[in-house]
């Protein structure tokens, strides 16, 4: 692995390093010594810190998101520190601690990148998928998709907001000035998103899977108001609801929690097929609509709001050998907030 002397811009270089390796979708990951990689044009050599665990990566591990890079390394809420650069990534220094999401490389010439909506760059590569991620003790990324991470937090506490609370606020963004919000689906962006919620002034309901006593405790804790199962409605009819559970089911649920003009917003990337429901439920102008990713728009927005509220994020850590461990825990729901891999350990 590559580690740096004394004197930050000086590299040393190591023939390897540990990684996790997705080689065929439906299959566990590899652990394997792989090269080191090195910084091309406009990128950055990262030591990667900690890298969180998001359903993403199950959708990518479960071959629900096609055409993954393959051989893969997944992860994408890398946070590390800087060890090289390529030429025109100069502004990070070696030392400097750094975030990397999802979204990992865009065109920067079709309509639109030029118009700010490079979420939706129609040649768009995201971290952990077509480009290697931070399941490894290394990754390269884009200069341009780097953010620096609020010092209030620790690397296992900031992973979480590189895709969980991104990809929150931008879902909480879509539901506009919204006062009544419901939340389905408790896991790492939606305590997250709650808390912003909150310090917004919004009044928040949270949905957990019918009988999870426990995630409802858990999201209790955070918004300090009522949640339930998502087979029950809200004490009132709700503004908007952002589903994060990737269950279309939810979508007609939702639907009639809703007040006349409220909006459900699909804040994840993959969703099973939404049923068909009955007009009635969508009348009265409410509305459905999805989230695509983020814009460096987001982030540096959130990154910087973060430490203000604070968002506290509740995470568990493990070592990068246990990923393995982490999907599946993720997958059956024996988490509360966020898993965390933490290649150092």
């Amino acid at each position: 692995m590559t580690k740096t002397s004394d004197t930050p811009r000086t590299r040393v270089h190591y023939p390897g390093m540990r990684a996790m390796i997705l080689e065929k979708p439906g299959t566990r990951l590899q652990p394997r010594i792989c090269d080191a990689p090195e910084p091309g044009p406009g990128q950055v050599l990262v030591q990667v810190c900690a890298c969180g665990v998001c359903r993403t990566d199950l959708h990518v591990l479960d071959g629900e998101l096609p055409n993954p890079k393959l051989p893969l390394i997944l992860g994408h809420e890398i946070v590390g520190r800087v060890l090289g650069t390529g030429p025109g990534a100069e502004q990070f220094i070696p030392g400097m601690r750094i975030g990397i999401p999802w979204l990992g490389w865009t065109c920067g010439v079709c309509d639109a990148c030029r118009a700010g909506r490079e979420n939706l760059c129609p040649r768009a590569r995201f971290t952990g998928y077509q480009i290697n991620g931070g399941y490894a003790e290394q990754t390269v990324a884009d200069a341009r998709y780097c953010f620096p991470i609020p010092e209030a937090y620790s690397d296992t506490e900031a992973a979480p907001l590189l895709c969980a609370g991104l990809i929150g606020y931008r879902t909480l963004r879509m539901a506009g000035d919204a006062k009544r919000l419901g939340i389905y689906g408790f896991g790492a962006a939606a305590h997250i998103a709650a808390q912003v919620a909150r310090f917004q002034g919004r009044e928040v309901f949270a949905f957990t899977r019918p009988g999870d006593i426990a995630a409802q405790d858990f999201a209790r804790s955070i918004t300090g108001g009522w949640a339930g199962g998502s087979d029950e409605l809200a004490p009132e009819p709700l503004d908007a609801a952002l589903i994060f559970a990737p269950a279309g089911e939810l979508v007609p649920t939702a639907l009639r929690a809703l007040a006349p003009g409220g909006v459900v917003v699909c804040g994840g990337i993959h969703m099973s097929d939404i049923p068909s429901f009955p007009y009635e439920i969508l009348w009265q102008e409410r509305s459905i609509r999805s989230v695509a990713n983020l814009t460096r728009r987001d982030a540096e927005e959130f990154l910087a709001l973060a430490p203000q509220i604070p968002i506290v994020t509740t995470t568990k850590p493990y070592p990068l050998s246990a990923a393995n461990e982490a999907l599946d825990d993720l997958r059956h729901g024996r988490l509360s907030g966020a898993a965390v891999l933490v290649p150092g350990n």
